[in-house]
């Protein structure tokens, strides 16, 4: 199962750079505002003129990308106060550290784009061109939403809980990329790069976590503690 998901990773991750390439090679023209070049040109503005901008979409999405910043807050707390009772950073539980280190890439990511902007968003934000690629946003909840139910389901041996946060999960996932879809601030482009990049991201974590509980199965059967 481990290797399965590193491979799966694997595949997501080529993908996105392979469409990152194409990108900036297939259909590029100068359909931006301020003549940004854009990809894909055909399809992007097709479904741009499909969507249309609804500004009022991009304010709720906008302010509901705090969620799973706070959600990131919140494990950082649960691993900072392992730490603390604990008194050594390797005796936070493994999991936890995994998951520190992969919000840290999927930040990295983040900030690359916003240095090296690939597209434009296809409107102005407050006058400016703004880089688009790959949505922020809908990086950033498909790279931590995925995490909540993972530690849920880990920590919590209620059912309930378990289910509930595995719903609020999915809704709350597809109304926000759903929501930056037709809100019109991205081409369609940048909402498939997200995707793909962190359903990598998250594979590659969830791979890391399965090999480290498979390291400390084996040490336990060799009576290490």
């Amino acid at each position: 199962m481990k290797n399965k998901k590193t491979l799966a990773a694997a595949v997501l991750l080529a993908a996105f750079i392979l469409w990152t390439v194409l990108i900036q090679c297939v259909d590029v023209q100068e359909i931006g505002p301020e003549n940004t070049k854009v990809g894909f040109a055909a399809l992007n503005g097709w479904f741009h003129t499909v969507t249309g901008v609804n500004r009022t979409l991009y304010t709720i999405t906008d302010w509901l990308g705090l969620g799973p910043i706070l959600i990131c807050f919140c494990y950082g707390v649960l691993g900072a106060v392992q730490w603390v009772k604990r008194r050594k950073l390797l005796r936070v539980d493994t999991d936890l550290i995994l998951l520190g280190i992969y919000y840290l890439l999927v930040i990295s990511a983040y900030l690359f784009f916003e240095m090296v902007p690939i597209n434009y968003r296809p409107v102005l934000i407050e006058g400016h061109p703004e880089a688009s690629y790959p949505s922020s946003t809908t990086l950033l909840v498909l790279s931590v939403m995925p995490t909540l139910k993972f530690q849920t389901d880990r920590r919590s041996g209620d059912r309930r809980i378990r289910q509930a946060a595995t719903a609020f999960a999915v809704l709350f996932s597809a109304f926000m990329v759903g929501g930056r879809l037709i809100s019109g601030v991205h081409w369609l482009t940048d909402i498939i790069g997200s995707v793909l990049l962190s359903g990598g991201l998250y594979l590659l974590y969830r791979a890391a976590v399965e090999r480290a509980d498979q390291k400390k199965a084996e040490g336990q059967g060799n009576g290490v503690s």
